[in-house]
Protein backbone atom coordinates (compact mmCIF):
# COMPACT_ATOMS: atom_id res chain seq x y z
CA UNK A 1 0.00 0.00 0.00
CA UNK A 2 1.36 3.65 -0.41
CA UNK A 3 2.70 5.30 2.51
CA UNK A 4 1.13 8.51 2.22
CA UNK A 5 -2.30 6.97 1.81
CA UNK A 6 -1.93 4.93 5.22
CA UNK A 7 -0.29 8.42 6.98
CA UNK A 8 -3.49 9.72 5.63
CA UNK A 9 -5.58 7.59 7.14
CA UNK A 10 -3.79 7.71 10.21
CA UNK A 11 -3.62 11.21 10.67
CA UNK A 12 -7.62 11.58 9.57
CA UNK A 13 -8.16 9.14 12.40
CA UNK A 14 -6.17 11.09 14.91
CA UNK A 15 -8.15 14.40 14.03
CA UNK A 16 -11.60 13.42 14.27
CA UNK A 17 -10.63 11.44 17.60
CA UNK A 18 -8.74 14.65 19.04
CA UNK A 19 -11.67 16.80 18.03
CA UNK A 20 -13.95 14.32 19.66
CA UNK A 21 -11.89 14.38 22.75
CA UNK A 22 -12.87 18.28 23.43
CA UNK A 23 -16.11 17.34 24.87
CA UNK A 24 -16.15 13.04 25.70
CA UNK A 25 -13.97 12.83 28.85
CA UNK A 26 -11.65 9.69 28.84
CA UNK A 27 -13.23 6.62 26.79
CA UNK A 28 -10.88 7.22 24.04
CA UNK A 29 -11.25 2.85 23.58
CA UNK A 30 -14.86 3.49 23.03
CA UNK A 31 -13.98 6.48 20.86
CA UNK A 32 -11.92 4.14 18.99
CA UNK A 33 -14.29 1.27 19.17
CA UNK A 34 -17.18 3.46 17.20
CA UNK A 35 -14.83 5.04 14.74
CA UNK A 36 -13.51 1.70 13.64
CA UNK A 37 -17.11 0.61 13.45
CA UNK A 38 -18.08 3.61 10.81
CA UNK A 39 -15.11 2.66 9.12
CA UNK A 40 -15.55 -0.74 8.81
CA UNK A 41 -18.71 -0.11 7.37
CA UNK A 42 -21.03 -1.75 10.30
CA UNK A 43 -22.86 -0.43 12.96
CA UNK A 44 -22.19 -0.01 16.71
CA UNK A 45 -23.88 -0.67 20.11
CA UNK A 46 -23.20 1.21 23.53
CA UNK A 47 -24.33 -0.07 26.82
CA UNK A 48 -23.83 1.53 30.02
CA UNK A 49 -26.17 3.16 32.86
CA UNK A 50 -27.57 6.09 31.89
CA UNK A 51 -25.68 9.50 32.34
CA UNK A 52 -22.17 8.21 30.79
CA UNK A 53 -21.92 10.34 28.14
CA UNK A 54 -23.65 7.69 25.34
CA UNK A 55 -25.31 9.88 23.53
CA UNK A 56 -22.74 13.01 23.94
CA UNK A 57 -20.50 11.13 21.97
CA UNK A 58 -23.04 9.93 19.25
CA UNK A 59 -23.90 13.60 19.11
CA UNK A 60 -20.06 14.84 19.41
CA UNK A 61 -19.15 12.52 16.60
CA UNK A 62 -21.82 14.07 13.87
CA UNK A 63 -20.84 17.44 14.29
CA UNK A 64 -17.07 16.78 14.03
CA UNK A 65 -18.00 14.88 10.34
CA UNK A 66 -19.82 16.56 7.97
CA UNK A 67 -22.86 14.18 7.98
CA UNK A 68 -26.65 14.42 8.20
CA UNK A 69 -27.52 13.02 11.74
CA UNK A 70 -31.14 12.12 13.37
CA UNK A 71 -31.56 11.19 16.45
CA UNK A 72 -34.66 8.50 17.56
CA UNK A 73 -35.60 8.08 21.14
CA UNK A 74 -37.00 5.13 21.47
CA UNK A 75 -40.09 4.28 24.15
CA UNK A 76 -42.61 1.54 24.56
CA UNK A 77 -45.22 2.99 22.07
CA UNK A 78 -42.77 4.17 18.82
CA UNK A 79 -44.35 2.09 16.36
CA UNK A 80 -42.02 0.64 13.09
CA UNK A 81 -43.83 3.67 10.71
CA UNK A 82 -41.84 6.23 13.30
CA UNK A 83 -38.75 4.88 11.99
CA UNK A 84 -38.91 3.88 8.56
CA UNK A 85 -40.99 6.66 7.48
CA UNK A 86 -44.71 6.10 5.83
CA UNK A 87 -46.86 7.53 2.91
CA UNK A 88 -49.14 9.93 3.22
CA UNK A 89 -52.28 11.39 0.87
CA UNK A 90 -51.35 14.46 -0.34
CA UNK A 91 -53.41 17.26 -2.58
CA UNK A 92 -52.00 19.51 -4.80
CA UNK A 93 -53.21 22.74 -6.12
CA UNK A 94 -55.31 21.11 -8.27
CA UNK A 95 -56.79 18.79 -6.53
CA UNK A 96 -55.63 15.54 -7.27
CA UNK A 97 -54.62 12.95 -4.47
CA UNK A 98 -51.50 11.01 -3.96
CA UNK A 99 -49.50 9.14 -1.65
CA UNK A 100 -46.35 10.49 -1.08
CA UNK A 101 -43.86 8.76 1.01
CA UNK A 102 -42.34 10.78 3.76
CA UNK A 103 -38.91 9.59 5.18
CA UNK A 104 -38.33 9.07 8.72
CA UNK A 105 -35.51 9.75 10.83
CA UNK A 106 -33.27 6.17 9.85
CA UNK A 107 -32.83 8.21 6.32
CA UNK A 108 -29.40 10.15 7.70
CA UNK A 109 -26.28 9.37 7.53
CA UNK A 110 -25.63 9.24 11.16
CA UNK A 111 -29.00 7.56 12.90
CA UNK A 112 -28.76 7.75 16.86
CA UNK A 113 -30.79 5.07 18.10
CA UNK A 114 -31.12 6.26 21.32
CA UNK A 115 -32.18 3.34 24.31
CA UNK A 116 -33.27 1.37 21.34
CA UNK A 117 -34.06 -1.56 24.35
CA UNK A 118 -36.74 0.53 25.71
CA UNK A 119 -39.14 -0.36 22.63
CA UNK A 120 -40.49 -3.82 22.14
CA UNK A 121 -38.66 -6.16 19.51
CA UNK A 122 -41.63 -5.27 16.89
CA UNK A 123 -40.45 -1.87 16.32
CA UNK A 124 -36.75 -2.62 17.35
CA UNK A 125 -36.93 -5.17 14.40
CA UNK A 126 -37.85 -2.08 11.71
CA UNK A 127 -33.79 -1.29 11.87
CA UNK A 128 -33.00 -4.54 10.82
CA UNK A 129 -33.41 -4.19 6.99
CA UNK A 130 -32.17 -0.41 7.39
CA UNK A 131 -28.52 -1.89 9.18
CA UNK A 132 -28.40 -4.72 6.96
CA UNK A 133 -29.13 -3.68 2.79
CA UNK A 134 -28.87 -0.06 3.50
CA UNK A 135 -32.66 0.50 2.60
CA UNK A 136 -36.31 0.39 3.64
CA UNK A 137 -39.40 -1.13 2.29
CA UNK A 138 -42.23 0.49 2.54
CA UNK A 139 -45.77 -0.53 0.34
CA UNK A 140 -43.43 -3.06 -1.30
CA UNK A 141 -40.92 0.26 -2.45
CA UNK A 142 -38.00 0.32 -1.91
CA UNK A 143 -35.86 3.71 -0.52
CA UNK A 144 -31.94 3.45 -0.58
CA UNK A 145 -30.23 5.10 2.35
CA UNK A 146 -27.56 8.29 1.39
CA UNK A 147 -23.84 6.33 1.80
CA UNK A 148 -22.19 6.74 4.39
CA UNK A 149 -25.07 5.10 6.57
CA UNK A 150 -24.09 4.46 9.91
CA UNK A 151 -26.53 3.31 12.93
CA UNK A 152 -25.02 4.10 16.45
CA UNK A 153 -27.49 2.32 19.55
CA UNK A 154 -27.19 3.29 22.72
CA UNK A 155 -28.97 0.74 25.35
CA UNK A 156 -29.01 0.34 29.26
CA UNK A 157 -28.51 -3.03 30.62
CA UNK A 158 -30.94 -5.50 30.26
CA UNK A 159 -31.88 -6.43 33.76
CA UNK A 160 -33.12 -2.78 34.32
CA UNK A 161 -37.04 -2.71 34.48
CA UNK A 162 -38.85 -1.44 31.52
CA UNK A 163 -36.65 -2.62 29.13
CA UNK A 164 -36.70 -5.36 25.88
CA UNK A 165 -33.24 -7.78 25.20
CA UNK A 166 -32.86 -6.93 21.81
CA UNK A 167 -33.37 -9.85 19.67
CA UNK A 168 -30.46 -11.76 18.81
CA UNK A 169 -30.75 -11.70 15.10
CA UNK A 170 -30.89 -7.52 15.56
CA UNK A 171 -27.74 -7.91 18.19
CA UNK A 172 -25.70 -10.10 15.24
CA UNK A 173 -25.92 -6.84 12.72
CA UNK A 174 -23.70 -4.63 14.96
CA UNK A 175 -19.71 -5.14 13.92
CA UNK A 176 -19.17 -4.08 18.17
CA UNK A 177 -20.73 -3.68 20.99
CA UNK A 178 -19.42 -1.36 23.20
CA UNK A 179 -19.30 -1.35 27.37
CA UNK A 180 -19.10 2.38 28.40
CA UNK A 181 -17.46 2.01 31.77
CA UNK A 182 -18.28 4.83 34.87
CA UNK A 183 -15.35 7.28 34.55
CA UNK A 184 -12.52 7.49 37.07
CA UNK A 185 -12.37 10.14 40.18
CA UNK A 186 -9.84 12.96 37.38
CA UNK A 187 -11.89 11.81 34.88
CA UNK A 188 -15.30 12.97 36.83
CA UNK A 189 -13.15 16.43 37.93
CA UNK A 190 -12.83 16.72 34.18
CA UNK A 191 -16.06 16.30 33.76
CA UNK A 192 -17.73 18.93 35.89
CA UNK A 193 -15.43 21.62 34.86
CA UNK A 194 -16.63 21.12 31.62
CA UNK A 195 -20.06 21.04 31.91
CA UNK A 196 -20.41 23.30 35.00
CA UNK A 197 -17.84 26.16 33.53
CA UNK A 198 -19.09 29.65 31.61
CA UNK A 199 -17.47 28.11 28.51
CA UNK A 200 -18.87 25.39 26.42
CA UNK A 201 -16.30 22.95 24.89
CA UNK A 202 -17.00 23.37 21.14
CA UNK A 203 -16.23 21.21 17.77
CA UNK A 204 -15.42 21.63 13.91
CA UNK A 205 -15.88 19.77 11.25
CA UNK A 206 -12.88 17.35 10.40
CA UNK A 207 -14.04 14.45 7.79
CA UNK A 208 -16.78 14.99 5.28
CA UNK A 209 -18.57 11.84 3.65
CA UNK A 210 -16.77 11.64 1.04
CA UNK A 211 -13.66 11.30 3.30
CA UNK A 212 -15.10 8.94 5.18
CA UNK A 213 -16.04 6.79 2.10
CA UNK A 214 -12.58 7.10 1.06
CA UNK A 215 -10.87 5.64 4.15
CA UNK A 216 -13.73 2.72 4.06
CA UNK A 217 -11.85 2.13 0.78
CA UNK A 218 -8.64 2.27 2.39
CA UNK A 219 -9.30 -0.40 5.07
CA UNK A 220 -10.81 -2.71 2.59
CA UNK A 221 -7.43 -2.93 0.55
CA UNK A 222 -5.32 -3.82 3.45
CA UNK A 223 -3.93 -7.38 2.80
CA UNK A 224 -4.47 -10.29 5.93
CA UNK A 225 -2.07 -13.37 4.81
CA UNK A 226 -3.85 -16.51 5.46
CA UNK A 227 -2.45 -18.03 8.75
CA UNK A 228 -3.90 -14.75 10.25
CA UNK A 229 -7.48 -15.01 8.44
CA UNK A 230 -7.39 -18.86 9.54
CA UNK A 231 -6.88 -17.92 13.34
CA UNK A 232 -9.87 -15.43 13.03
CA UNK A 233 -11.88 -18.23 11.79
CA UNK A 234 -10.80 -20.49 14.43
CA UNK A 235 -11.36 -17.93 16.73
CA UNK A 236 -14.84 -17.72 15.52
CA UNK A 237 -15.49 -21.76 15.47
CA UNK A 238 -13.49 -22.17 19.08
CA UNK A 239 -16.94 -20.11 20.74
CA UNK A 240 -18.81 -22.98 19.53
CA UNK A 241 -19.81 -25.85 21.79
CA UNK A 242 -17.91 -29.00 20.40
CA UNK A 243 -16.20 -27.70 18.08
CA UNK A 244 -12.50 -28.85 17.48
CA UNK A 245 -10.60 -26.12 19.13
CA UNK A 246 -13.38 -24.95 21.55
CA UNK A 247 -11.83 -24.84 25.16
CA UNK A 248 -13.70 -26.53 28.16
CA UNK A 249 -15.58 -23.34 29.35
CA UNK A 250 -17.46 -22.72 25.74
CA UNK A 251 -18.30 -27.12 25.70
CA UNK A 252 -19.91 -26.61 29.50
CA UNK A 253 -21.46 -23.00 29.43
CA UNK A 254 -22.11 -21.76 25.90
CA UNK A 255 -25.57 -22.46 24.02
CA UNK A 256 -24.98 -20.63 20.48
CA UNK A 257 -21.28 -19.57 19.08
CA UNK A 258 -20.89 -16.56 16.64
CA UNK A 259 -21.83 -16.68 13.60
CA UNK A 260 -20.32 -15.72 10.13
CA UNK A 261 -21.08 -11.80 10.92
CA UNK A 262 -18.48 -12.62 13.91
CA UNK A 263 -15.46 -13.31 11.60
CA UNK A 264 -16.21 -10.81 8.95
CA UNK A 265 -16.33 -8.02 11.79
CA UNK A 266 -13.14 -9.64 13.11
CA UNK A 267 -11.23 -8.85 9.85
CA UNK A 268 -12.38 -5.78 8.91
CA UNK A 269 -11.89 -4.36 12.50
CA UNK A 270 -8.78 -5.58 12.51
CA UNK A 271 -7.27 -4.21 9.04
CA UNK A 272 -8.29 -0.76 10.64
CA UNK A 273 -6.02 -1.44 13.58
CA UNK A 274 -3.19 -2.68 11.65
CA UNK A 275 -3.30 0.97 9.69
CA UNK A 276 -3.62 2.47 13.65
CA UNK A 277 -0.69 1.17 14.12
CA UNK A 278 1.08 1.72 10.89
CA UNK A 279 1.33 -1.30 9.82
CA UNK A 280 0.19 -2.52 6.12
CA UNK A 281 -0.78 -6.02 6.88
CA UNK A 282 -2.96 -7.83 9.88
CA UNK A 283 -1.31 -9.64 12.80
CA UNK A 284 -2.86 -11.83 15.37
CA UNK A 285 -2.81 -9.15 17.99
CA UNK A 286 -5.11 -7.23 15.68
CA UNK A 287 -7.30 -10.00 15.34
CA UNK A 288 -7.09 -10.69 19.44
CA UNK A 289 -7.74 -7.18 20.55
CA UNK A 290 -10.77 -6.17 18.53
CA UNK A 291 -12.30 -9.91 19.42
CA UNK A 292 -13.97 -8.64 22.55
CA UNK A 293 -15.95 -6.25 21.26
CA UNK A 294 -16.91 -8.35 17.92
CA UNK A 295 -17.94 -11.55 19.73
CA UNK A 296 -19.34 -10.83 23.36
CA UNK A 297 -22.79 -9.91 21.72
CA UNK A 298 -22.58 -13.08 19.32
CA UNK A 299 -22.49 -15.90 22.00
CA UNK A 300 -25.21 -17.16 23.62
CA UNK A 301 -24.90 -18.98 27.01
CA UNK A 302 -26.72 -22.10 27.82
CA UNK A 303 -29.28 -22.25 31.27
CA UNK A 304 -26.12 -23.59 33.40
CA UNK A 305 -23.66 -20.32 32.15
CA UNK A 306 -26.66 -17.87 33.26
CA UNK A 307 -27.17 -19.72 36.33
CA UNK A 308 -23.20 -19.87 36.84
CA UNK A 309 -23.20 -16.08 36.13
CA UNK A 310 -20.62 -16.75 33.09
CA UNK A 311 -20.24 -13.85 31.16
CA UNK A 312 -19.26 -13.93 27.06
CA UNK A 313 -16.63 -11.76 27.80
CA UNK A 314 -14.76 -14.86 29.90
CA UNK A 315 -15.77 -17.56 27.03
CA UNK A 316 -14.02 -14.94 24.66
CA UNK A 317 -11.04 -14.53 27.17
CA UNK A 318 -10.85 -18.14 27.37
CA UNK A 319 -10.93 -18.84 24.08
CA UNK A 320 -8.41 -16.53 23.20
CA UNK A 321 -6.04 -17.63 25.74
CA UNK A 322 -6.38 -21.01 24.32
CA UNK A 323 -5.67 -20.30 20.58
CA UNK A 324 -3.25 -17.59 21.29
CA UNK A 325 -1.05 -20.13 23.26
CA UNK A 326 -1.15 -23.04 20.21
CA UNK A 327 -0.33 -19.38 17.51
CA UNK A 328 2.55 -19.09 19.65
CA UNK A 329 3.26 -23.06 20.11
CA UNK A 330 3.25 -22.67 15.94
CA UNK A 331 5.66 -19.89 15.61
CA UNK A 332 8.18 -21.87 17.89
Amino acid sequence: MDETVVARFRDDFARVRAEVGKVIVGNSDIVDGVLICLLSEGHALLEGVPGLGKTLLVRTLSQVLDLTFNRVQFTPDLMPADITGTNILMEDAAGRKAFQFQPGPVFANIVLADEINRATPKTQSAMLEAMQEHSVTVAGRQYRMEEPFFVLATQNPIEMEGTYPLPEAQLDRFLFKLIVPSPTFQELSVIVDRTTGAETPKVGKVLTGEQVLQMRQVAKEVPIASHVREFAVRLILATHPHSESAPNMTNQFVRFGASPRGAQALVRAAKIRALLDGRYNVAYEDVTAVAPAALRHRVIMNFEGEAEGITTDAVVREVLNKLSAQAAQVAV
